[in-house]
């Protein structure tokens, strides 16, 4: 994560300097990568999610509990008709996140 006070822009935006300039988050082979913007432009987030699609159980465990901590959780982890694990959240910083792991296996 890179804050705008420790960037060369710093002395540009000094109300920003707290803010993020440019984050990376990495899960298994996902990458995401976003940014804060001005007050005058701050919406906050609605009408979407993002859907996270993780293969193994204990992670999607582990992301579960780190993106709740200090967020809302709609619908815990926990088993679907459709997949092994599933959870609906938004994080302690406002962004709604589902999170899907595994597809159940039926037989024909």
């Amino acid at each position: 994560m890179l804050t705008y006070g420790a960037s060369p822009m710093a002395s540009n935006a000094p109300d920003l300097a707290d803010k993020i300039l440019h984050a990376t988050l990495k899960v298994g082979d996902q990458t995401l990568t976003g940014a804060d913007v001005p007050l005058n432009a701050y919406n906050k987030p609605q009408g979407f999610a993002v859907q996270l699609n993780i293969d193994d159980p204990q992670e999607a465990q582990r992301i579960f509990n780190t993106f709740s901590e200090g967020g809302i959780v709609q619908l815990p982890l926990q088993k679907t008709f459709w997949a092994e694990r599933y959870a609906i959240l938004t994080d302690r910083f406002g962004t709604p996140w589902e999170i899907n792991c595994g597809k159940i296996a039926t037989s024909m």
